[in-house]
């Protein structure tokens, strides 16, 4: 299957916030619940604090970073979380100010590495890129998916899959591994998202293997999503897979019944702290994060927003991404 461009990786954001985004009515509320995917119990702590883990300096990691961010003293951190937030990634806490989820803590555990001050500044996705152009933004965590078009102006390292998931009612007993699993099935998705157009090319998938079309359904909220799920007026949801985890750790209600790329078919995606091209911040980015892979913090962090799932084995300093369209 083709993947997709830019657009299309800035659209899987975009549909991600969407979804995590939710009137107060419909937010999840933290609970602890067991996780089907894993058997062992979750508690998303929502809270202010956060008792985020914080590494001590590595002198030989910390001495990659540039002279003069050594001499300011601290790590600016752009998170293009605006708003409510995307849940479990970044998002403000029941404060609602406190910037909390998996991508703040990746970053400040970096920082503790590099022996930096970290600087967490929430923006809009759009001032983002905008701060790292400038210099004003030393780096970028904000579920930044590695593609060729941003790599001609920024360096990534990366440390998180890039998956969707397909999320159904607890003891569904359903499986999917292909467009076979979902042929016939009604699924909901999100309107001009990336996974929208996945479900759509697995749909036409399985009609020419002479199974059924999928049935797609689209809802305005996700309330109305999980609400369909729970009185089976559908099989299954597929979207962003730190969105579903988010929610099966929180409502305790549903299951992720398979994950699949956001990439496509022909390639992993990947997430990556991201940073302006020639900066000379990568290199030591990358190391900060095989350190936390090493020292076992990494898995820790990603655990305790359910994301276990999405761990990569290393950090890959600009690896393939997704392709321009039309190349």
């Amino acid at each position: 299957m083709r993947t997709r461009s830019v657009l299309f990786a800035a659209t899987l954001l975009a549909g991600l916030g969407l979804a995590a985004c939710a009137a107060p009515d419909e937010t999840p509320k933290a609970a602890a619940a067991i996780d089907s995917n894993t058997g062992q119990t979750v508690k998303i702590n929502d809270g202010p604090d956060q008792q985020r883990i914080v590494p001590a300096k590595v002198d030989a990691i910390a001495s990659q970073v540039p002279e003069a961010v050594r001499t300011k003293g601290k790590l600016v951190i752009g998170v293009g979380a605006a708003g409510a937030g995307f849940a479990p990634l970044a998002f403000t806490a029941t404060d609602n100010k406190t910037l909390i989820g998996s991508e703040p803590d990746i970053a400040v555990a970096v920082a503790g590495i590099l022996g930096l001050e970290p600087d967490l500044q929430n923006t809009s996705w759009e001032s983002l890129f905008i701060g790292l152009d400038s210099g004003k933004y030393d780096v970028g965590a904000s579920n930044i998916t590695v593609t060729e078009e941003r790599k001609q102006k920024y360096d990534f390292a990366t440390y998180r899959k890039d998956e969707l998931a397909f999320e159904a009612k607890k003891g569904s007993g359903w499986k999917v591994t292909g467009p076979q699993d979902v042929a016939g099935k009604k699924i909901a998705v999100g309107s001009g998202t990336n996974q929208e157009k996945i479900l759509v090319e697995w749909s036409e998938e399985a009609v020419k293997q002479g199974l059924p079309k999928v049935d797609i359904k689209y809802y305005q909220t996700n309330q109305a999503t999980y609400l369909a799920l729970g009185s089976g007026a559908i099989d299954g949801y597929l979207g962003p897979n730190p969105t579903s985890a988010y929610h099966v750790a929180t409502a305790g209600e549903t299951e992720i019944v398979g994950t699949y790329s956001g990439a496509g078919s022909t390639l992993q995606g990947k997430i990556a702290l991201t940073t302006k091209k020639g900066s000379g911040l990568v290199e030591a980015y990358a190391a900060a994060v095989n350190e936390l892979i090493k020292s076992g913090d990494y898995q820790k962090i990603l655990d305790r927003w359910n994301l276990a799932g999405e761990t990569v084995d290393t950090s890959e300093i600009n690896p393939p991404g997704l392709p321009i369209e039309g190349k």
